[in-house]
């Protein structure tokens, strides 16, 4: 523990700062006196940070001093063998999970509700997806996980895939059987790639569902950013020792930035510090937060904040109590609805609403008073805005039909046609609300009058449509 005191970068970084070295390399503000309205924006201290990489500060591209120690003490605290730091955020650690052990004809297990990271990453590589459709609580409108016989039947019917994606937890909380599903695949011979985007705090207290690496994956894209505290677009990619991590790097190096950004990589730093050396207080303060509000905002009447009594051993194996997810739907609004509401007439901003439910990201840096500003808030709106539910769409996830493999529907001859008359064809680019950003449409998969209806009622009620190469998501990309 005495190790995870350091934070390597950063202390490099204010050694740096202090000698008051003349810049004549990039960035071309030179410490900002360049562009003085950044830094009003910013301070001085955080623009005279904004470096290039140098000798004394090390490399990300072929880390061997300072960087390179960070990345060996984040490996310690997270179980993992070997850590990077990534700085086009999580998006680019699930790409080059998938990358690192996929090429073009290969076959990866996974479940369809992925983000649209990992389908993006099949486009670049041509890896063939094997959908293990998960199961739908049909009330909430949302898609659970992976179960552990489904995905024993996907690998007996693909005895040739070379890998599986789990995701752990899912955007709403819910987690598979990781352990079960490890176990499976290392019997296969295949490897374990976790999405854990929304699982940094698993790795800081017992309280919560397993982590990647304590459940033996063999890799694992973790979002600091987001649950961790550490600036917008910093993750972290872990991998155990059965990864050959020097050819990790080089796929790493095929798409992320040779100009990496050092106050990224030093709130990595010292996000990791704060969390080896606090993380498990803070987290079980973050699980106290969020259970009083699930408790409070149920006496309200008509809304479901849900939580652990969703557990029943399959397809919600476990749950991670940090996540307020609440389905509005029975007080006669999509969450999106409540989403705005709460934004416009309450200056709260939680982290989306989709057609049955919201989620509020609960965290470290969250306070008590907060919370109740929220539930009083959540209170006047089922006081103010309650209405009649009738007509209101209940499905949330709908399980599409894969026609065509993603890569080559996506570079395939198409056409534009208004999406009312897209039924039954094949479509040829993504549709999604974001966030969270899981696709209602990918490349190769068939369009249905339920998903056309879906994506309809989506636009109605608010929902922030992307992916599409129309802006107005009013036309559709089909294969010809």
């Amino acid at each position: 523990m005495d190790e995870q005191r350091r934070a390597p970068l950063y202390e490099a970084l204010e050694s740096f700062r202090k000698k008051r070295v003349v810049p004549f390399d990039v960035p071309g503000h030179k410490r900002g006196r360049g562009n003085p309205e950044l830094v009003e924006l910013l301070g001085e201290k955080c623009v005279g940070l904004d470096v290039n990489s140098m000798k004394p500060l090390d490399d990300l591209c072929h880390p061997s001093s300072v960087i390179r120690d960070a990345e060996d003490l984040a490996a310690e605290a997270f179980g993992a063998a070997h850590s990077f730091f990534m700085v086009g955020g999580t998006t680019s650690a699930v790409q080059s999970m998938i990358l690192s052990v996929c090429k073009s004809g290969d076959k990866i297990i996974m479940p369809r509700n992925v983000h649209k990271s990992v389908i993006n990453a099949l486009i670049l590589c041509g890896a063939i997806p094997v959908y293990v459709n998960p199961e739908v609580d049909t009330r909430l409108g949302i898609s659970l996980g992976m179960e552990p016989e489904k995905v024993k039947k996907a690998m007996e019917d693909n005895p040739d895939a070379t890998a599986i994606l789990v995701n752990n937890p899912t955007y709403y909380g819910v987690c598979s059987d990781l352990r079960s599903i490890v176990k499976l695949a290392h019997g296969k011979g295949m490897k374990v790639l976790v999405d854990e985007a929304h699982g940094t705090h698993f790795y800081f207290n017992d309280c919560l569902p397993v982590s990647a690496m304590a459940a033996g994956a063999d890799m694992a894209a973790v979002s600091m950013h987001k649950s961790g505290g550490s600036l917008t677009q910093s993750s972290l990619l872990l991998l155990a020792k059965s990864v050959n991590a020097d050819y990790v790097r080089q796929i790493i190096n095929l798409t992320q930035t040779t100009s990496a950004s050092y106050l990224l990589m030093a709130s990595l730093d010292i996000s990791r510090r704060n969390l080896a050396l606090n993380g498990r207080q803070a987290f079980e303060r973050v699980m106290r937060m969020a259970e009083y509000a699930r408790k409070e905002i149920n006496e309200i009447g008509d809304y479901y904040a849900y939580g652990k009594e969703l557990i029943n051993g399959t397809s919600v194996y476990d749950f991670d109590i940090t996540k307020l997810a609440v389905y509005t739907r029975d007080i006669g609004l999509a969450g999106i609805e409540v989403y705005d509401i709460l934004r416009d007439e309450y200056d709260i901003q939680i982290e989306f609403g989709d057609i049955c439910n919201v989620l509020a990201y609960v965290s470290i840096g969250d306070r008590l008073q907060d919370i109740e500003r929220l539930v009083g808030a959540l209170d006047d709106i089922h006081r103010l805005f309650k209405k009649d539910k009738t007509g209101m769409l209940s499905a949330e996830y709908i399980s599409p039909r894969v026609s065509v493999p993603p890569r080559k529907a996506f570079y395939a001859d198409k056409i534009s046609l208004p999406i009312e008359q897209t039924a039954g064809k094949i479509c040829a680019e993504f549709v999604m609300c974001y966030p969270p950003g899981i696709p209602i449409l990918a490349p190769g998969e068939l369009i249905t009058s339920e998903i056309i209806e879906y994506i309809l009622y989506a636009k109605e009620k608010g929902c922030s449509m992307q992916g599409t190469e129309d802006f107005k998501v009013e036309r559709l990309n089909v294969l010809k």
